[in-house]
């Protein structure tokens, strides 16, 4: 038997599913980092952040905001193209594809780059520009074929970081009007022709043999100057050594001349014998040097007197008492013997 249902039951089951409805339809979670623009009758209406929040169903919607990734797929980038109601404000990067640019030297090369940004203001990057994702990356193409287009290869290479920041510098203030802040541009990769490739390992190849050379020159050049020095100190010291040694011996011979007058006498005649002795002492070392430089030896006028101021200082080694006595004997004896070997010398010249 069916009970009659009444019209009150189903107008209050009704109420209580639109309610439950509008409930559920009101009631929105916006998780931590993102934010949702809100439209009401197709306006704009508010910003919601993280946490609960109430709209009004039906008539309060959330406006999506379109957003272009890459997803690498082999060697190829794939671009995806998506509407989401949920704004990330977190720091995104965006890998976009390698770019041709020409540089100033007329070399194309390829530079894979990657954009760092952060939608600081959801609302004008929902309503100031169509598609912020895609004008963003498009906005850094034409940006850095500017940019690298004023530059020669080399200095492509070695000014990296100054392109990154003439790249951010002047994306600032378009991407300001749209609601995002760039936080960093990067250049990955630059790939160059094979045959410029090619070029560029030959001149580096060139560079680090000269850098070689020029090392190992140096290295001998400063050898050569630390031996030269050496020699230099070498020969400053045996010429200290010899004039030391030649000082010690001039006064070693002066005090023996001095100890022979003190036994013998000061007088004028003692002193020329000392001298002559010394002299012939002399002459007869530096016999044996004439012997072995030239053929012929050459014995001078007066050498019997030198011979015999010579025998003279020998009886005074053995006995100095007796020696100033048998010196007038000696230089007579003497004078005799110079008479002969001059005439001698003389028959032997002739």
């Amino acid at each position: 038997m069916d009970l009659p249902v009444s019209p009150g039951l189903i107008i209050s089951l009704i109420i209580v599913l639109l309610g439950t409805l509008i409930v559920v339809k009101g009631l929105v979670i916006v998780r931590q980092s993102e934010v949702m623009v809100i439209e009401r009758l197709g306006s704009f209406s508010r910003v919601l952040e993280s946490g609960i929040n109430i709209i009004v169903p039906f008539i309060d919607q959330p406006r999506a905001i379109k957003m272009l990734r890459y997803r690498k797929m082999g060697d190829e980038y794939q671009a995806i193209t998506s509407d989401e109601i949920r704004i990330d404000r977190r720091e995104t990067v965006m890998d976009f594809p390698g770019q041709p640019v020409v540089t100033t030297d007329n070399v194309t090369v390829r530079i894979n780059g990657a954009l760092y940004y952060q939608i600081i203001d959801p609302r004008r990057a929902v309503y100031e520009v169509e598609n912020m994702s895609q004008a963003v990356e498009v906005l850094a193409k034409t940006t850095l074929r500017s940019v690298v287009g004023k530059m020669e290869l080399d200095k492509l290479f070695e000014s990296r970081a100054e392109v990154n920041n003439e790249i951010q510098a002047a994306m600032e203030e378009p991407a300001s009007k749209w609601g995002v802040k760039l936080s960093r541009v990067e250049v990955q990769d630059i790939a160059m022709p094979e045959e410029v490739e090619t070029a560029m390992r030959l001149q580096m190849a060139a560079e680090r043999k000269r850098r070689a050379t020029v090392t190992e020159a140096e290295g001998e050049k400063s050898a050569a100057i630390a031996k030269a020095q050496g020699q230099r100190e070498s020969s400053i010291l045996n010429a200290q050594g010899d004039k030391e040694s030649a000082i010690l011996r001039a006064q070693g011979e002066q005090e023996s001349i001095k100890l022979v007058l003190n036994a013998i006498g000061d007088s004028e005649e003692n002193k020329r014998t000392v001298v002559g002795y010394l002299l012939g002492q002399s002459y007869i070392k530096s016999l044996p040097n004439m012997a072995k430089d030239g053929e012929r030896v050459f014995v001078p006028y007066e050498s019997s007197a030198l011979l015999g101021s010579m025998g003279m200082f020998r009886e005074m080694a053995g006995s100095p008492e007796n020696a100033v006595g048998k010196h007038l004997g000696a230089s007579s004896s003497a004078s005799d013997l110079r008479s002969g070997m001059v005439g001698g010398a003389g028959s032997s010249a002739g």
